[in-house]
């Protein structure tokens, strides 16, 4: 996160401790491997064990950057659209709630407001309001920020911090109708997460609330399931909110309060921070709010880390995403995108705010080739070349960064 004062630069400076204090410190003792950004040379593994709130998940499908920062491994997305929940990543702004809120899930609330009939509603209520399925794309602000030239602070994510996952719960729009429809002059959808704050400071410096535009409220939901079953406490259970198509900042855990604005919330974490800020600047309203991704894709096999490839026929395959519309078509290159040609998509379509796989089948003779691929989405936006840089590494999309080198022998 990109910080904005002293007072939330010691907080988050100091969440790992908060954790530890909480009962939540390292229990694992499965071996951790660093990632290494496929155009950098290889360093030594780092190993970090698996933090005990999570122990839950794959231990050889993580890196563990941070207790609060866990990394899905490029090799271990497989070839399912779906990622399995012990393999999802973690980002967490603050330390969770404390896991008495799913002891009964059923008893969470939420209120809404800024519509014509404000009402508060246990989870229980919802369910008995709608039920919609959909699958996402799950994707932290940052994913690919450890490939940007400049280094910009913050964990050094790959293509880890993402994960196509299938959501149950209501649907915001039809959530909305039945209070009587969005009040008048509202502008934006705003969600206040449901964390514990640390006493002695300014709320609005350390709350998780994010402002959206109201379009997206269309196609949002509050989700009380992922992968058919209840979202663990790490993920944001007992509720939460899902904005498909926006980067994983705005999809609020624990929501307590959804409200319709007039104007985006002076929280610290929209007001300054999660902004597209020139590199060397401080993020302030009148820079870009980190909202809707991009289209994107990249190579999950074969890797680099595999070791010298056996020469004859191979398949290369990956995902692609396209934001807030469909995946239309993926192009793969052989030769760091001097030459492309078309890749197959497989698997089930899951919807426009899915990945979507692809693969493609080619002979390699012996020698060194640089594999990159790009997505063209249904309006036919084709994913960059190089994503601009700024201050928070946010939004890096840029195929020529996710371009992977292989040995073949």
């Amino acid at each position: 996160m990109q910080t904005t004062n002293l007072k939330r630069r010691h907080l988050l400076a100091t969440t790992a401790g908060s954790m530890v204090a909480a009962g939540l410190a390292p229990a694992l003792a499965g071996a951790q491997t660093a990632a290494t950004p496929a155009n950098e040379a290889t360093t030594a593994p780092v190993i970090k064990p698996l933090p005990a709130y999570v122990s839950w998940k794959k231990p050889d499908s993580m890196i563990v950057h941070t207790p609060t920062t866990i990394e899905t491994k490029r090799s271990a997305f497989g070839t399912s659209v779906i990622t399995p929940t012990d393999r999802l990543y973690i980002r967490n702004n603050l330390p969770a709630p404390d896991a008495s809120i799913v002891a009964d899930r059923n008893a969470w609330q939420v209120t809404i407001e800024g519509v014509v009939k404000p009402q508060t509603f246990s989870v229980a209520d919802l369910k008995r309001m709608g039920l919609e399925t959909m699958a996402t794309v799950l994707q932290c602000s940052g994913n690919g920020r450890g490939y940007f030239a400049g280094k910009p602070s913050g964990t050094k994510w790959e293509v880890g911090a993402a994960g196509c996952v299938v959501w149950s719960g209501v649907s915001v729009r039809d959530l909305v109708a039945a209070v009587g429809g969005v009040a008048k002059g509202m502008a934006y959808m705003t969600g206040t997460g449901g964390e514990t704050l640390p006493e002695g400071i300014d709320p609005k410096s350390v709350i998780v609330e994010r402002s959206v535009p109201l379009s997206a409220m269309q196609d949002a939901m509050l989700a009380w399931e992922i992968n058919g079953e209840p979202i663990p406490l790490a993920h944001g259970g007992p509720l939460r909110l899902i904005v498909p198509g926006y980067s994983g900042v705005n999809n609020i855990k624990y929501i307590k309060r959804l409200a319709f604005t007039t104007d985006q919330t002076q929280a610290a974490i929209q007001k300054t921070g999660y902004r597209l800020s020139p590199v060397g600047q401080k993020g302030d309203p009148s820079q870009p709010a980190v909202w809707a991704m991009d289209p994107k894709s990249w190579v999950n096999a074969p890797l680099a880390s595999e070791g010298p490839i056996k020469a004859g026929t191979i398949q290369i395959q990956g995902v692609a995403m396209g934001g807030t519309q469909a995946v239309a078509k993926v192009d793969v290159s052989l030769d760091g995108g001097k030459s492309w040609k078309p890749a197959r998509l497989v698997g089930p379509n899951l919807g426009k705010y899915a990945w979507r796989q692809f693969a493609l089948a080619t002979s390699l003779k012996p020698g060194t080739y640089d594999i990159a691929c790009r997505t063209t989405d249904a309006t036919g936006r084709v994913q960059v070349a190089t994503s601009p840089e700024n201050t928070g590494g946010y939004l890096n999309s840029g195929w020529i960064a996710h371009t992977v080198k292989i040995t073949v022998v």
